[in-house]
């Protein structure tokens, strides 16, 4: 579907300059939601939103539903009688100084205990509409929530454990074993479910706060989920697991000029037969579950959907591997029917055959272009402003260095004089002539990363995805999203007629904000 011509800024939730040691859905959004409004942005793009698992990676959650509880603010559980103020530390309540960025291990052993602290107060002692909404909750998203919390529940009791690696009766999800676990887990349960039920009013209170301000949530939706994760452990028909419940092949992409033995991402892949005779009943879930919570998806890995690489799960590498035939067409037309339409843009990054681009075309769904990849070679040009018209434009990614950190370190003499040449001179920074160069093409949306707004260097990179630590971690600081930078952009937003497009108003306003 088209998008009407807008600006907008990507930034993770994690990165916003909140108290204790995370952003979160607390004060410091609502802030930064009060600054996109002024810079006249109409978008704000977030990655996945799921619980963390293997390295913190939003892209490795262990619910392809549930919500990461770290996003949750303490300060409006206070203010909604959950938790003790006395009990935040008081930093919580320190004036505002420099973000550090986000070390997870000490977040989440003062801050999980502090959430289930909250969550047992607030299940032994809300009443009134905030207990019938919780009660409706549990209600409606019971088709994933029962199996999240006892997947989450039974993973805490494990020490973090994978599935598979459970008591066997627990891993081959015996019914007898199950209907144990939720009597004696009952409480941890319940506490589990106020938690994901204070996730989803805090989200919804803040996305209201942002379609009050005519600012559009764009989302981010991985192709494949984790092995360790409540679908695949709730779900085991639709993967392809062998007798043990192991993988029988795994995800990745084939070797390229970066890598001689590809990469061996490691997700199960998907049954599409199966998924195909169900009706892509999961698939319409997870989509239209994505869809509620987010005006617009980022479709990532969007050639999976035409051909995925299937590697033997006993590989080391992702040299044997092979292209097999995805649902295409078929998978997304049953989710238009669905949906009421197709609200997507797809990740098209890397080698993409002209099949992926017909399919993507044929589905109206555009693709991006990110401008870091367009000055090499003659056939990098696909990335530059003036090819992307119907395209969602990018200065670079969560997995780029920042424009800054390209153009000093990382990118070569030749890129070097070709962005020169290209962008022509540039008094206040490389930074600024791509954000000039994007806002001024004829892409559909132009997203920039905040890191580039403020134009910092490689010190600021969200990820590197050849790097298994260290990611994730970058926060700005309170302040540093100046009134002078909102000014700036809103001229420009004004100058390229991207000027935000009114949001219809969540029509709920009992959340808890």
């Amino acid at each position: 579907m088209p998008f009407p011509r807008t600006a907008g800024i990507l930034l993770h939730p994690t990165s916003l300059p909140s108290r204790g040691g995370v952003g979160d859905f607390g004060p410091a959004a609502y802030s930064f939601v009060d600054s996109l409004a002024a810079a006249r942005q109409g978008i704000w793009q977030v990655l996945p939103l799921g619980s963390l698992g293997y390295g913190n990676s939003p892209y490795s959650s262990i619910s392809a539903f549930a919500g990461n509880p770290l996003l949750i603010s303490l300060e409006r559980l206070v203010d909604r009688g959950w938790i003790d103020r006395t009990k935040l530390p008081a930093s919580y309540f320190a004036p505002a100084s420099e973000s550090v960025p986000v070390e997870y291990d000490q977040v989440f052993g003062v801050k999980m205990p502090l959430l289930f602290e909250a969550g047992r107060k607030f299940v032994a002692s809300a009443s009134g509409s905030a207990r019938q909404r919780f009660e409706h909750f549990c209600s409606k998203n019971a088709w994933w929530l029962d199996d999240f919390v006892l997947f989450d529940g039974l993973r805490a009791q494990q020490r973090s454990a994978s599935w598979h690696e459970w008591p066997s009766d627990l891993a081959h999800r015996v019914p007898a074993a199950l209907e144990r676990v939720r009597k004696d887990l009952a409480a941890d349960l319940t506490i589990r479910k106020a938690l994901q039920f204070a996730f989803h009013e805090q989200w919804q209170a803040l996305r209201r706060y942002c379609s009050q301000h005519s600012v559009r949530i764009v989302g981010d939706v991985a192709i494949f989920v984790s092995y360790d994760s409540a679908d695949v452990w709730t779900h085991r028909e639709l993967f392809r697991l062998n007798a043990n419940l192991a993988p029988e092949v795994v995800s990745g992409v084939p070797p390229d000029f970066f890598s001689k033995t590809g990469q061996r991402w490691g997700n199960p892949l998907y049954r599409w037969d199966v998924m195909k005779a169900r009706g892509y009943e999961w698939w319409v879930q997870r989509l239209r579950w994505a869809t509620w919570n987010c005006d617009y998806i980022r479709l990532d890995h969007f050639r999976g959907f035409d051909q995925f690489w299937e590697i033997p799960a006993s590989d080391p590498t992702a040299i044997n591997g092979r292209w097999v035939d995805g649902p295409r067409d078929d998978l997304f037309l049953k989710l238009r029917e669905a949906l009421g339409g197709l609200p997507f843009f797809a990740e098209d990054l890397g080698y993409i055959t002209p099949e992926v681009h017909a399919l993507r075309q044929r589905l109206q769904i555009p693709g991006i272009a990110v401008m870091q990849f367009g000055f090499n070679d003659q056939g990098a040009h696909m990335y530059l402003p003036h090819c992307a018209a119907g395209k969602v434009i990018y200065t670079g990614t969560h997995d780029n260095d920042t424009t800054v950190g390209w153009f000093n370190s990382g990118a070569s003499d030749n890129e070097r004089r070709n962005a020169e040449a290209y962008l022509g001179r540039c008094d206040d920074g490389i930074h600024w002539a791509f954000i000039r160069a994007a806002q001024n093409s004829a892409a559909e949306l132009a997203l920039i990363p905040l890191q580039d707004v403020l134009g910092l260097g490689s010190e600021a990179r969200m990820n590197t995805p050849s790097q298994s630590a260290g990611n994730w971690k970058w926060r700005f600081s309170p302040g540093q999203f100046s009134a002078a930078l909102t000014a700036k952009l809103a001229h420009l937003a004004e100058l390229t007629d991207r000027l935000p497009q009114p949001v219809p108003v969540l029509a709920n306003a009992d959340f808890a904000a």
